[in-house]
Order: structure tokens, then sequence, then C-alpha cells
């Protein structure tokens, strides 16, 4: 699924007509029906009609999905649209799916780790970083201060990391 981009998670059953929680992971929350037909990471896909905004996502209907049973066994799908649906990015935006597995050096070139994950609790994204030689994981704030280059065509990412963060 390497074209593809996660859009968003089903959240479960939505009441019991087989509408399904959809939390949407796009910048416009309602564009991810624009994105349709979605696939999840179930191998199925999916239309997607949204019903109304409910608290942390939508109400939706899916294609296939008739019963509340239907929506539950969802639960935790990931649901995906191929990348040449999504719009263009400006250049100092990216997609989260590109920059996992990018090394990470330093400002003086030493590498410190690649990207595992980004992460998003409210403030600020980060970067969770696997240090090279070690199995713990490190978050760098994913800010112009601390980050200040990303070039994916070379493959690398430049951070600066605060103080005592790597220690």
């Amino acid at each position: 699924m390497e074209d593809q981009i996660c859009v968003g998670t089903i959240g479960g059953a939505f009441g019991v007509h087989g509408e399904v929680r959809l939390k949407s992971f796009t910048a416009d929350p309602e564009a991810i029906a624009d994105y349709a037909p979605l696939t999840g990471d179930n191998g199925q896909t999916y239309e997607v009609q949204l019903t109304r905004e409910v608290k942390q996502g939508f109400a939706a209907r899916l294609s296939g999905v008739r019963s509340k049973e239907d929506a539950d066994a969802l639960r935790g799908v990931r649901l995906y649209a191929p990348r040449d649906r999504l719009p263009s990015l400006p250049d100092d935006e990216y997609y989260h799916s590109d920059l996992i597995g990018v090394a990470v050096y330093d400002t003086g070139g030493v590498e410190l780790g690649r990207v595992k994950a980004v992460l998003n609790h409210g403030a600020t994204d980060l970067l969770e970083i696997v240090r090279s030689g070690a199995s713990q994981t490190v978050l760098l704030p994913f800010t112009l201060t601390c980050v200040p280059t990303v070039d994916l065509t070379a493959g690398r990412i430049v951070a600066d990391p605060p103080e005592g963060l790597l220690d």
C-alpha cells in the first residue's frame, strides 16, 4: 500500500442502523468523503457518505455495511486513499507516511536515528525517533526550531534537538 495514505479510521458502530463512527485524519475533516472509494486495511473498499458530525468525528454510512454488527466488526480498521487523489502539499507540509523511515541527523551530520512514527497529542506534531544502535525512542517536536530541514528527496531530516533531549 505504498501509494496509499491513511485518511481515517473506523471507531465502530454509531447507532443500530449500520452507521459507523469515522475519525478523519485529513486537514479538512469533511474532505475524507471526497477521496472515496477508500480501501480498508482489511482489504475491503468502501464508498463513504457522511451523515452528521459527532464527537471526535463523523457518523457515516459505508457501502456494504448494513447492521450494527457489521459496523462493530470494522472497529479499528484504517482507511486509505490513493496518493494521487489527495491534494499537493505546500513546501513546508508533509504527509506523515512520507516521514516514516527517514534518517534523522543532527546539525553536525551525525545520524541520530530514523523516524518510527509521527504523533500528535494536540499541541504539535512529534517525531518518534528510534535512536541509532538503541531500542529506545525519543520524541522530538516537529517544529521549525527543532527540525530546520526536511529533504525527502535526499531521504534525510536535520534536527536541532533541545539540550538534554538525547542524553
